[in-house]
């Protein structure tokens, strides 16, 4: 179960991420109604691993305090793990600010503004390859 909601896990981030970009480029409601799901299933998948699943976290979270010191570690309890709820929180509250704008105009400069930040968080939260806590860019 832990490998198949990794995979899952790992796979839907490049929705989520083309989604985070495409709604920034386009503005449209329609995209942001695709990412903010896209980002809502990564959310759910990654509480389960970081809760539930992952021996990994279970052994981070059972030493919290040594994990602290150790920069890889840190990266996987508490970096990851609040960049991606932020972003998931600017998608969902830029959204709303989109549906209150007064007009067309409005709405997709506010979308632009919130998934773009939501956008950058994604990728400073994400763990590329090369960097001491990287991972594949593809799971199989």
């Amino acid at each position: 179960m832990y490998s198949i909601i990794l995979m899952l896990h790992s796979w839907l981030r490049w929705i989520a991420l083309a989604g985070g970009i495409g709604t920034t480029i386009s503005r449209k409601e329609r995209s942001a109604l695709f990412t903010m799901i896209a980002l809502d299933l990564q959310m759910l998948l990654g509480l389960l691993l970081y809760l539930v699943v992952s021996p990994n976290m279970a052994e981070i979270r059972a030493h919290f305090g040594e994990a602290m010191q150790n920069a890889q570690l840190r990266f996987w309890a508490v970096e990851h793990l609040t960049a991606m709820f932020v972003a998931i929180i600017l998608a969902h509250v830029g959204n709303v600010m989109a549906r209150k704008a007064a007009n067309a105009e409005a709405a997709g400069k506010r979308r632009m503004i919130f998934f773009g930040l939501a956008t950058v968080l994604m990728l400073v939260g994400m763990p590329w390859p090369g960097l001491p806590y990287g991972r594949p860019l593809f799971r199989f």
